[in-house]
């Protein structure tokens, strides 16, 4: 199969159209071709004329560690091009920066999730392109979380750098389709083409999601170090906003969750006796780490791995962000003093708790903290969302 750059390089038909105009990058160290050549050095290669480039959260080198990191603006040594921040300073493009390209190309490697910020940075790149007659070209990558659609839908007043718009929290499209989305949700008027993917097929095993043995995984950011951990995001990304460790200073990040103060084996058997379906699709196993850097660093946690690998995985019918939820609710049945929910201001969203935040409403947290709540209960909430959610996105597939 080819993803959207590697199309763009082997068809001059497809570049003809960028001749002549100043071309911008938007990328990260994911950004890379069938060879591993990343798509900077690519596109100079084939004799685009690259004026400038975009690093997203993380950074175009993906250097930064963890949220709230900011980098800077700085000159490419190599191609001798600015390099513009849009998680340091701004969030937003500003003026300057979107005078300095005709085009933008978006070669960003997604996860599947609404609270990873790419998707943000991708609607902000398309209001600006709107605000000033700019050309947006989205290569397009695939989605390693596949099709399965999970979570609440972000509430209106819920939007944020982690919530970019009424999408449940695993919204099953590709980053090019995100962006048919946001122009016609949105209702912008900007000049957009999609670099398709050849041969993709979303449902296809091993990979369900991802070509799994025809191309090289490379960490999108720092703390997404393979396919398992893109599977199980959409449920773990939720630790950020719990005081439990997701792994960050492990080996195993947003794959492993637990505490100094938990018995991981009690929470276990309350997740399996509390909602045993919500468990399927993959294996849950006990497991000891300590952290190096982050929450509880130094400290011996007690903790749970989510190995949603093969043979264990069951692409269908595994729900990581009920999974997770599951544990906090485990959690909070054994232990109903504690002190499960993060206070502050996640990523510099003030007055709100950083567990509602990525959940874009305090439905989640509300559930979890009713001592009379059901599964069904949660499930009455969510389905609907759902079932919307896949009438309104299923129309936008390209594959």
């Amino acid at each position: 199969m080819k993803f959207g750059i590697d199309r763009l390089l082997a068809d001059p038909t497809l570049r003809a159209p960028l001749e002549g105009r100043r071309v911008a990058l938007l990328a990260h160290p994911a950004s890379l071709t069938n060879n591993l050549t990343h798509t900077l050095d690519a596109l100079v290669g084939a004799g685009v004329n690259v004026s400038a480039a975009f690093g997203p959260q993380h950074g175009l080198r993906g250097d930064k560690q963890d949220n709230m990191v900011e980098s800077p603006d700085f000159n490419d040594p190599i191609h001798g091009i600015p390099v513009f921040s849009l998680y340091g300073e701004v969030r937003r493009p500003t003026e300057q920066m979107m005078a300095s390209f005709d085009t933008v190309l978006i070669d960003l490697q997604d996860l599947g999730c609404r609270i990873y910020t790419f998707i943000t940075t991708l609607r902000y790149m398309l209001e600006a392109a709107a605000a000033h007659g700019k050309s947006v070209w989205v290569l397009d990558r695939p989605n390693p979380a596949g099709r399965p659609v999970e979570g609440l839908t972000l509430r209106q007043g819920w939007e944020s750098f982690v919530g970019a718009g009424a999408m449940p929290m695993r919204h099953g499209m590709t980053l090019g389709e995100l962006g048919h989305w946001f122009i016609d949700t949105l209702g912008l008027d900007v000049d957009y083409q999609l670099i398709a993917m050849e041969g993709y097929d979303p449902g296809a095993a091993p990979g369900f999601g991802w070509p799994l043995g025809d191309r090289v995984w490379v960490n999108p950011s720092p703390n997404a170090p393979n396919l398992w951990m893109a599977r199980a995001y959409a449920g773990t990304v939720m630790l950020e906003g719990t005081t439990l460790s997701e792994g960050r200073g492990t080996t195993r990040p947003l794959e492993i969750f637990g505490a100094p103060d938990i018995d991981a084996r009690a929470v276990l058997a309350e997740m399996e006796s509390f909602a045993l379906p919500w468990l399927d699709g993959c294996v849950l196993r006990e497991c000891w780490f300590e952290p190096t850097f982050h929450k509880h660093v130094g400290q011996l946690c007690h903790g749970l791995q989510i190995h949603a690998e093969a043979p264990l995985y069951k692409h269908e019918v595994f729900r990581p962000w009920r999974l997770q939820a599951l544990a906090f609710k485990a959690i909070r049945r054994l232990y109903p003093d504690y002190e499960l929910w993060r206070d502050f201001p996640y990523e510099y969203e003030l007055g709100k708790l950083p567990i509602d935040v990525i959940n874009g409403s305090p439905l989640l947290r509300e559930w979890v903290d009713d001592v009379a709540s059901t599964a069904s209960d949660l499930d009455a909430l969510t389905l609907p969302d759902e079932t919307a959610w896949k009438e309104e996105s299923i129309p936008l597939f390209k594959y």
